[in-house]
């Protein structure tokens, strides 16, 4: 098989980040871009990042020359493209997160089972050197049963894009937990190897957005929208294997900047391995009975996104699933809803799989 030919939905800054890759890559090519703005668009193919603007998301879903689509446009229209793009017999990648709700992933899932094609859900982590390292541990038994693990992303501050799509809960799903909190999650279920949640108790909490503190620089603000969603939330998950995932996320807190960094612990009966994610590097730690030694992880994740666009490549030229599969994602959509729904409430919430399927 020659290149993989991509149509990439979106020109905003993840869909460039996902054609700066694609530009990076041999065995790969970016023949269309679409994007609302055609201004966004047509740059794109003056930087050399695809071949040709379409007029709509339609008409290059339908390009024949096109073998896979990457969805990275705006939250709300994730379920309608995939699925669009699934029935066109298309490799599809659906940027994070999958969906609004489990539901609406469920219906990609099903679209993605149907076709039978490839797919794949960006959780770039994953594919960092020090994600696999870990995973090695677990598969090799090193860590024995990992019964606890806990994970953290706490921003002290850094709402995007205040009033707009990012802070409206019926246009972006959430805040932080559906933003950068399902990153974590998403890891932790790989790293953790298998297991399957089944019950959630969750909490949210809104008390700086309301009050226009915590700002980031990344959007832009609409000062005239308003902010619904929370800017931090903790929650207790459980496996069906008794272990227990311990999540806590946030966008504005009041916490040291030295707790900001992504990190991930992960406790196993034999062994332990624990990862904290800088901006250049990544520091991976292992454990036994109290003894800690250091890891080798060369590969930072600012290569995760080359390494992923490469594992998907390799499956759509050799037939086989990614690692990260739109089922992996509804996953995480259905742990995203049940978080929610534990704060409404103040109640544990138990997961109906059954109703998914």
């Amino acid at each position: 098989m020659s290149a993989v030919k991509f149509g990439v939905l979106g020109a905003g800054f993840i869909g460039r980040s996902h054609m700066n890759s694609i530009v990076d890559n041999e065995e790969a090519h970016c023949v269309g871009i679409f994007d609302p703005s055609a201004k966004l668009a047509d740059d794109a193919c003056k930087n050399g990042q695809a071949d040709k603007a379409y007029a709509t998301a339609e008409e290059l879903i339908a390009c024949p020359e096109v073998d896979a689509i990457i969805v990275a446009s705006p939250n709300t229209t994730h379920a309608e493209l995939a699925v669009k793009a699934l029935e066109k017999g298309k490799h599809v990648i659906v940027e994070k997160p999958l969906a609004l709700t489990g539901k609406q992933a469920s219906g990609i899932a099903k679209a993605a089972k149907k076709a039978g094609t490839v797919t794949l859900v960006p959780h770039q982590m994953r594919w960092t050197g020090a994600a696999q390292k870990i995973r090695k541990l677990e598969e090799d038994g090193e860590l024995g049963k990992v019964y606890y693990t806990k994970t953290a992303w706490l921003r002290p501050y850094g709402i995007p894009g205040w009033g707009s799509w990012f802070t409206r809960f019926d246009e972006s799903g959430g805040g932080p937990l559906i933003d950068i909190g399902v990153h974590m999650l998403d890891l932790s279920l790989y790293l953790m190897g298998g297991v399957k949640p089944v019950s959630v108790y969750g909490s949210t909490y809104a008390e700086f957005g309301p009050r226009k503190l915590g700002l980031g620089t990344w959007g832009t603000p609409d000062w005239d929208g308003f902010y619904d969603v929370e800017d931090l939330a903790s929650a207790l998950i459980k496996m069906d294997n008794g272990a227990t995932l311990h999540l806590e996320v946030s966008w504005a807190a009041n916490v040291s900047p030295d707790d900001a960094t992504p990190r991930i612990s992960l406790m196993g009966t034999e062994g332990g391995a624990a990862m904290t994610m800088g901006a250049k590097n990544i520091k991976l730690t292992g454990m036994k009975f109290g003894q800690s030694f250091s890891i080798d992880s060369p590969v930072p994740e600012v290569e995760a996104r080359k390494n992923m666009l490469q594992h998907f490549v390799e499956c759509v030229k050799t037939g086989e699933q990614t690692i990260a599969p739109v089922a992996s994602g509804m996953v995480n959509n259905v742990v995203l809803d049940s978080i929610y729904e534990s704060s409404k409430t103040g109640k544990s919430v138990d997961i109906d799989w059954a109703s998914y399927q």
